[in-house]
């Protein structure tokens, strides 16, 4: 038994563009589909008091295929992900995750210390943590109150 498709003429409310996705999409979606190129993993970045934190998502990425530097202020993440080919590729019926090399650059305030960054692995997700230098931290500053400032507001 064969496969009917339903053609559609062109809606005349549509754009002309979306017209265009509709059947460039709908060609493609017959053809096999590669997502073997290069990628980027999605990366939060965020600061507290003490530390910068950078998460990034690597799914099915081992960790000895991590290769993490900091030169010249430059927080640089690079990593692959292979495409496993545990199934026959002809037996798939869509493949939407990319794969192979990535590299994520990050610049880097010279607030931070790049000597005591630690990285963690869990779940996927890479954690790096970069201390701030003490001098960068916050500081509370106290106020002294001296015998004149105490006799000036006792006098108001």
């Amino acid at each position: 038994m064969s496969t009917l498709n339903r053609w559609e003429s062109f809606n005349r409310n549509a754009g002309l563009e979306s017209q265009v996705s509709r059947i460039f999409g709908e060609l493609l979606g017959r053809t096999q589909e590669s997502n073997l190129t290069t990628w980027a993993p999605a990366v939060d970045i965020f600061e507290s008091e003490h530390e910068l934190v950078v998460k990034a998502d690597l799914p099915d990425v081992k960790p000895e295929e991590l290769d993490i530097r900091v030169e010249n202020n430059i927080l640089t993440i690079r990593g692959e992900r292979k495409f496993e080919k545990k199934v026959d590729e002809k037996n798939y019926l869509r493949v939407e995750r990319s794969y192979g090399s990535f590299a994520r650059s990050f610049s880097l305030a010279n607030t931070v210390n790049s000597e005591a960054i630690k990285a963690d692995y869990k779940d996927g997700v890479l954690t790096l943590t970069i201390p701030k230098r003490e001098e960068a931290k916050p500081k509370q500053i106290k106020v002294n109150v001296g015998a004149q400032a105490a006799a000036a507001a006792t006098a108001r």
